[in-house]
């Protein structure tokens, strides 16, 4: 009889965590599919849909900031169980209302139909200060990254659960329901597992808080010299992905379904797919940050996706650009873990919240205001156009995280370089 070995650094809390992130990963990646279906089946325009979103998306960076500097000081933990709230709230609303504006002001102040794209597991959004920091409490710095990957491996896979769960409004109409019936189903689930991931981590122990008083004349939401210059470097090269996502990500079907004239037949198994193989690359994600080093590993892995996808773009069949996509997706979602454990292992652990919710602030800005820029190019100057614009702007970020962050390393980094001899470069992190 073979037995499994439980990892010895999974407890508790940890288990929890990971918990809410498969609820929530689930529920994201259906509601990410249904909303926009939903919306357009209730006779909204184009333009009333599209400013949902905008809404949404701009909300949601103002929450995440928000977060990022409460929940440091008032609790991570509090804050994931509010979201999830939120969440809830957001999904009854879209249950039982048509009206446009309650909708639009639902969609704005909750986290309904965002953080559920391929590959992505629910890793962003304004759950991510907080859970972070939670994660990175838990974990030693050794085990930080396998952590970081481990919860980004249940995230793609319940997700790529949740995209099946789409198919159930089709499938109910079959026994007698309306769409909208059935799509409003879905909404009540989702409220329902709201308040499943709010319960969820009310045991999960919340151990670092930043409860130390202020200086004299500053607010209490002052954050080190340090760190304030760590969050200044990560929202530099923040701020570059984010113009790549905002160019790619929300206009990415339509890209496919124009330039091949594939549908949702086609594109719904190649994300399927997607999130399934980008679940085991997680996994490998650990061992390549042990050999490499966390900044060598990122810059390689972005490095790589950048060409993946500037080739993506120049391929002449569906067959085609849908591999180069995967293998895209593949090499980018190496980088996440690590990328989220680097933060965590170079920040204080008292200002980790505040850490996350700031640096990636820029990122969404930016991803929030260039979606409209991308469909007036492809409508006016060229298809693929923002294709490469979106791989130009991630060969930025990647030459930018290696000028920032080439000499600053995690502390397990610094250890194990502490066991070999005297480091050969300065240590920018002291």
């Amino acid at each position: 009889m073979i037995r499994m070995k439980w990892p010895d650094w999974l407890g508790r809390d940890l288990t929890l965590l990971f918990a809410q992130r498969g609820l929530r990963s689930f529920t994201q990646a259906y509601l990410i599919i249904i909303l926009p279906i939903y919306l357009a089946r209730l006779n909204l325009s184009a333009t009333q849909i599209g400013l949902l979103f905008t809404a949404a998306a701009a909300s949601g960076a103002l929450i995440t900031a928000s977060i990022g500097l409460l929940a440091d000081r008032y609790g991570r933990k509090l804050f994931l169980v509010l979201l999830s709230l939120l969440t809830a709230a957001g999904a009854v609303v879209f249950a039982l209302s048509t009206n446009y504006l309650v909708l639009l002001v639902a969609a704005a102040a909750s986290t309904i139909g965002r953080g559920g794209g391929a590959g992505s597991g629910g890793a962003w959004g304004p759950f991510y200060p907080a859970e972070q920091a939670l994660l990175a409490a838990q974990a030693s710095d050794q085990k930080r990254t396998t952590i970081f990957s481990a919860v980004s491996f249940i995230g793609v896979i319940t997700g790529a659960l949740g995209s099946l769960a789409a198919l159930l409004p089709a499938s109910l109409q079959q026994a007698g329901l309306s769409l909208p019936e059935a799509d409003r189903l879905l909404f009540g689930l989702a409220a329902a597992l709201g308040v499943v991931m709010a319960v969820v981590v009310l045991p999960v122990q919340d151990r670092t808080r930043r409860t130390a008083q202020p200086s004299a004349g500053k607010p209490f939401w002052s954050l080190s010299r340090r760190t304030t210059g760590l969050i200044l470097r990560f929202g530099a090269t923040n701020f570059t992905n984010g113009l790549a996502i905002g160019f790619l990500g929300p206009l990415l079907v339509y890209w496919f379904n124009q330039r091949f004239g594939v549908g949702g037949s086609e594109l719904g198994p190649l994300f399927f797919v997607i999130n399934l193989v980008t679940a085991f690359s997680y996994l490998t994600a650990p061992r390549l940050t042990r050999a490499l080093g966390a900044v060598n590993t990122i810059v390689l892995t972005r490095g790589a996706s950048v060409v993946l996808l500037a080739l993506m773009a120049v391929m002449p069949a569906f067959l085609l650009a849908a591999l180069f996509y995967l293998l895209r997706m593949v090499v980018a979602t190496l980088s996440v873990p690590v990328r989220q454990s680097y933060l965590m292992g170079i920040v204080d652990p008292s200002e980790r919240a505040s850490a996350a919710g700031l640096s990636n602030l820029p990122a969404q800005v930016a991803s929030s205001g260039t979606p409209a820029l991308a469909g007036y190019l492809m409508q006016t100057i060229a298809l693929d156009l923002p294709l490469e614009l979106a791989a130009f702007f991630q060969a930025i970020n990647t030459f930018l995280y290696y000028v920032f962050f080439r000499n600053i390393r995690p502390p397990e980094e610094m250890a194990a370089a502490h066991l070999q001899g005297p480091p050969e470069g300065p240590d920018a992190a002291g």
